[in-house]
């Protein structure tokens, strides 16, 4: 290969380093409008809180053992070490990306013996050389955006990660204190059925009723036994969920009983549109859109050829103790120039793949819009109308523990049967395990929004202390 004088070299390497990026620059794709939501009438503006915007979302229900149990998720879930584990692997991807703008400093010694014709020689050489490939139409660049945007991208995965097994904890918390209270219904209105049943077994034995009307009552009071088992057997599996949530095996950990459920809190407000585009799997989508654009400019650029920049030098001799004695020198330096000129058709193909990869990810974000809308539009139209379903299922347990009374003072009189009376406690008590589930879907809305709200995250937030490592220059 011809090398150029070394001026030449020079002036070409100052020409080039500027160099060009080829490939598409990145615009975020368009997405549905998100200025206006269609139930944001549950939204009532409060003073900010602290919670929303510490991160610590699930202080709006003010229960110290829920905030106890979110903070041992964050430190010991197994999900979100795996996503901090990712994230480190994205950073060490970026700082390998970069290294290619440095140029490859490399060394060699070399000894031989060779011999022809019965004569045995020695050879023995020391090599420095230093390559540096020009990035001449920004394919290192583009390489560099690329991942810089996965970067991105991993730490949004991370933050995405972190809210759902914080929104799972504060779910498996409220479903196990809607349990309890659930629990303590039934404990309560079994000791009045027995009551009620001991009162039938009285008045059968002295013949003023019958004995379908003890039959009646005995069913009654097992049936109420039979669901209390089953309160303990989904008591028992949310309890897991937590210990395997928190890191811990089940048997290591233990919630005790708590019948009473956190109050509903108020969320809020906060504008629509902003409130989408921060939800981290929203970010991580848009900056998997922003690496694949990327990766179409590095596709791009295996057309056109390569420029490198290549120096060398060494010593010779016939062993190894003449590279220090009596060294013979060499020494080249030039720049060498490599095209592709038939490759099977593998370059078209890596192209037209990047381009579907970046329509791939430009659904997968639109997509991912459509889904975060969705997910608050839900939440806001459960907390207006259950908002309103709560102040009915109140006055419908009034009105039902009022109609027990009447019908057992009736009873006791024996102007019924106790058939009536059954049927007036089993409306009592579904109104009341309805009451609680009605609060319960409540809490889990509110949890939806503040999660939406305090969990929100853009690109430059904190990562968190335990996917932080310090990163390479």
């Amino acid at each position: 290969m011809k090398r150029l004088p070394l001026p030449t070299f020079v002036i070409l390497a100052a020409m080039l380093a500027a160099g060009c990026t080829l490939g598409p620059d990145y615009v975020k794709p368009a997405t549905v409008p998100m200025q206006q939501l269609k139930y944001d009438a549950g939204w009532q503006p409060l003073p900010a809180q602290g919670w929303a915007n510490s991160g610590e979302w699930w202080l709006v229900f003010g229960d110290e053992d829920l905030n106890a149990l979110v903070q041992q998720a964050n430190a010991n879930n197994q999900t979100l070490a795996q996503a901090e584990a990712r994230y480190r692997a994205a950073l060490a991807q970026r700082r390998l990306s970069r290294a290619d703008y440095s140029p490859t400093l490399s060394a060699s010694v070399d000894a031989a013996r060779s011999s022809s014709d019965e004569v045995i020689g020695e050879s023995s050489s020391a090599r420095l050389g230093i390559s540096w490939e020009l990035d001449l139409w920004g394919r290192v660049r583009r390489q560099v955006e690329a991942s810089t945007a996965q970067l991105d991208a991993s730490a949004a995965d991370l933050a995405a990660a972190r809210l759902s097994i914080q929104l799972a904890v504060v779910n498996s918390y409220i479903n196990l204190r809607a349990l309890d209270v659930q629990y303590r219904i039934l404990r309560q209105t079994m000791d009045s059925f027995t009551r009620s049943t001991q009162l039938t077994r009285n008045q059968y034995d002295a013949g003023i009723v019958s004995r379908a009307d003890v039959i009646q009552a005995e069913t009654q009071l097992q049936s109420l036994r039979s669901d209390l088992y089953d309160l303990e057997a989904q008591r028992a599996i949310e309890e897991n969920t937590i210990a395997a949530l928190q890191g811990k095996p089940p048997v290591a950990f233990d919630l005790p009983r708590h019948d009473v459920l956190p109050a509903v809190p108020a969320i809020p407000a906060q504008l629509p549109a902003e409130l989408i585009a921060r939800r981290p799997d929203v970010v991580a989508a848009e900056r998997n859109v922003a690496a694949a654009n990327a990766q179409i400019g590095v596709a791009i650029t295996a057309w056109l050829p390569t420029l490198s920049l290549d120096a060398s030098g060494g010593v010779n001799g016939q062993n190894v103790s003449d590279l220090w004695n009596a060294p013979v020198r060499f020494w080249s330096v030039g720049p060498s120039l490599a095209l592709t000129l038939f490759d099977g058709g593998r370059r078209s193909a890596a192209e037209d793949a990047a381009v579907a990869s970046y329509d791939e990810q430009a659904a997968a974000y639109r997509q991912t819009v459509l889904d975060s809308l969705r997910d608050v539009e839900n939440a806001l139209a459960t907390t207006s109308i259950l908002r309103e379903k709560a102040v009915q299922q109140a006055k419908l347990v009034e009105l039902a523990e009022e109609n027990e009374r009447v019908i057992t003072n009736r009873y006791q009189s024996g102007l019924i049967s106790y058939l009536e009376v059954a049927v007036a406690q089993n409306t009592t008590l579904n109104a009341k395990r309805t009451q609680v589930n009605v609060t319960a879907a409540q809490l889990a809305a509110a949890a939806e929004l503040a999660g939406s709200i305090g969990g929100s995250w853009q690109v430059g937030d904190d990562v968190g202390e335990a996917a932080e490592r310090p990163e390479q220059p």
